[in-house]
């Protein structure tokens, strides 16, 4: 499984605000830009508009579990960072999770697997 580091640096926030590309949802505001070879980075935001502290927190481990849930199939080399917006209060993660993947697709950074069916390379017990 591929793990992500997370940005902290003001830093890159700013270059991925400035340089990134953006697309909007009515949950986060998801930016990404070209990074390190062969890491992910991921840096979360919530503003005070979005609630007092415990709201803030929650909203920040929705979009970590949905990011975390779909780390398998987005490709390396690339930063982000994702604003929540007040309506992700209402929902769930898997919910966050499927908007998520939808935007990646439109930024083209999917990986799909294909599937080997198993029967086919391999034997049975018998050698045939």
């Amino acid at each position: 499984m591929q793990v992500f580091e997370k940005l902290k640096q003001n830093y890159d926030f700013r270059r991925l605000y400035r340089k990134g590309k953006t697309f909007v949802t009515p949950y986060f505001v998801l930016y990404t830009h070209k990074g390190r070879k062969g890491k992910i980075r991921l840096g979360i935001t919530a503003g005070k508009k979005l609630g007092c502290a415990v709201q803030r927190n929650r909203a920040k481990r929705v979009l970590y579990a949905a990011f975390s849930q779909s780390i398998k199939n987005i490709t390396l080399g690339n930063d982000f960072v994702v604003v929540a917006r007040t309506k992700i209060l209402d929902v769930k993660s898997t919910v966050v999770k499927s908007v998520l993947m939808t935007q990646l697709e439109k930024a083209g950074l999917i990986i799909y697997e294909t599937s080997v069916p198993a029967n086919i390379g391999c034997c049975d017990e018998t050698g045939q």
